[in-house]
């Protein structure tokens, strides 16, 4: 912790040590400044300890549980007799804790002033911490975010994520609020675990956000594995007794289970920092920037989960190192939130990049885009994994590829090539003249590229 007075003029402060707030300071450091990161609990913020990290130990588990109940139709005779869920909790613990002692390792090797506490904006160049001021030519705001309740009273048999994290024992049962990212991980995980999972979306799809073409999948794949949902209605009350919790919806319908995941999205943190005392300009609890992340006051900037846009930890490393960068003076390129790769690590998997269709119809005009899907029923490994899904291309016409998308097992690996694509403005035919490598569920990207610049091969 810094506490001499040596230590308490920085050039950068940076409140908040999760993904977006540590990737500011390791860059900063980088870039020769002095940095003080304050944080509260534990460095790693949400991502570490109750979302990216967890949550895909907990789907890695859930993958192992489908592969053991199916494997016999590839020749290996296993059943699955349970699932322990102390055990997969304590799998997720020991990787959370591996990777935070890292990272505080790495923050220490990169000699960032970690100052544990709570701290409070004071002044355009003053945080204070526990009652010590500490001062910084420039401050960055990166005080995350959480998850949204909707007002209900999370307690009992009504929980958020979090607490889904720290069961020790699975629930026969369970309703998911929230068609969204986190509610269909959830759904696709207790599923596999064997839970009779209903989704209540109030949106008329699941994943709302993706391409059509996704959607259907994807609802397509859920109805096989028994996943029930309701789209199209939103929930009214919840209640619970000592047996159950019922959900009671706008339809008049209502349904009962276990348990009832409140998965509707997340909301930033940003109450009680002092944020709106020193003139920052907040909008339903986000931060308002610039394009460059400046929040108009002094050398205040703010980045991550608290700046409106999608709440996604690669986002917030991106904007750290921005932000940095930018005062350092180095004019980093701004990257999008369209032009930010997004994955949904239920199963089968989504990844996207860019514009989905009708986004791209929006913008370019619906008679100057060209669009390609190539069916993974195509691809060699995708055969062999057992997978269905399928890759989609959205070209400007005579133009560069501006979104890619697609959905299967594994398939967010995928993400990695097709960002380069969008991001580098590459035509189908740049892509078209590229190889990929026989057999993997990649050459699905350059087979969708070949399509798009008019040379099909397998499709």
């Amino acid at each position: 912790m810094a506490d001499s007075a040596a230590t308490q003029e920085f050039d950068v402060l940076v409140l908040g040590g999760g993904s977006a707030g540590y990737s500011a300071a390791i860059r900063a450091t980088e870039l020769g400044m002095t940095v003080g990161l304050v944080e509260r609990a534990k460095l790693g913020g949400t991502c570490l300890h109750t979302g990216c990290i967890p949550t895909k130990a907990y789907l890695h588990s859930a993958e192992l549980a489908d592969n053991a109940r199916e494997s016999a139709k590839y020749g290996v005779n296993t059943t699955l007799e349970s699932i322990n869920l102390g055990t997969v909790r304590d799998h997720k613990n020991s990787i959370v804790a591996g990777k935070h002692k890292g990272l505080t390792g790495l923050l220490k090797m990169k000699k960032v002033n970690v100052i544990e506490g709570q701290g409070q904006l004071t002044g355009p160049n003053t945080i204070t911490v526990d009652g010590v001021a500490y001062t910084g030519k420039n401050i960055i705001l990166a005080t995350g975010s959480t998850s949204k309740t909707m007002g209900l009273d999370i307690s009992g048999r009504v929980i958020t994520s979090t607490e889904a994290l720290e069961m020790s024992e699975l629930p026969s049962s369970a309703i998911v609020l929230g068609g969204g990212v986190i509610g269909v991980e959830f759904a696709s995980m207790w599923n596999s675990f064997g839970v009779d999972v209903t989704i209540v979306e109030g949106l008329p799809s699941l994943v709302p956000n993706e391409d059509p073409a996704i959607i259907k999948v994807l609802e397509r794949e859920f109805k096989k594995k028994g996943i029930k949902f309701k789209t199209g209605v939103f929930f009214e009350k919840v209640e619970q007794d000592a047996n159950q919790a019922t959900v009671s919806l706008a339809d008049g319908t209502s349904i009962s289970a276990d348990i009832v995941l409140v998965a509707v999205g997340r909301g930033p943190v940003t109450e009680g920092f002092g944020f709106a005392e020193q003139g920052i300009t907040l909008d339903r609890g986000f931060v308002i920037t610039n394009e460059r992340l400046h929040t108009g006051v002094g050398n205040i900037y703010a980045i991550g989960d608290i700046v409106p846009g999608v709440q996604l930890a690669h986002r917030g490393y991106q904007q750290g190192i921005f932000v940095a960068e930018e005062i350092a003076g180095l004019n980093p390129v701004i990257v999008e939130d369209v032009n930010i790769p997004k994955v949904t690590f239920c199963e089968p998997e989504i990844m996207s990049v860019g514009y989905s269709q009708p986004k791209a119809e929006e913008k370019f005009g619906k008679d100057n885009i060209e669009t390609v899907e190539y069916n993974l029923a195509g691809n060699g490994k995708s055969s062999i994994l057992g997978t269905s899904g399928l890759v989609k291309m959205i070209r400007v016409k005579n133009g560069p590829i501006v979104g890619v998308t697609g959905i299967g097992g594994r398939f967010g690996e995928q993400v990695g090539e097709a960002q380069l694509i969008v991001n580098w403005e590459a035509f189908p035919e740049d892509v078209a003249t590229l190889i990929h490598a026989h057999p993997t569920q990649n050459e699905s990207l350059g087979e969708a590229a070949l399509a798009l610049a008019g040379k099909p091969l397998h499709g």
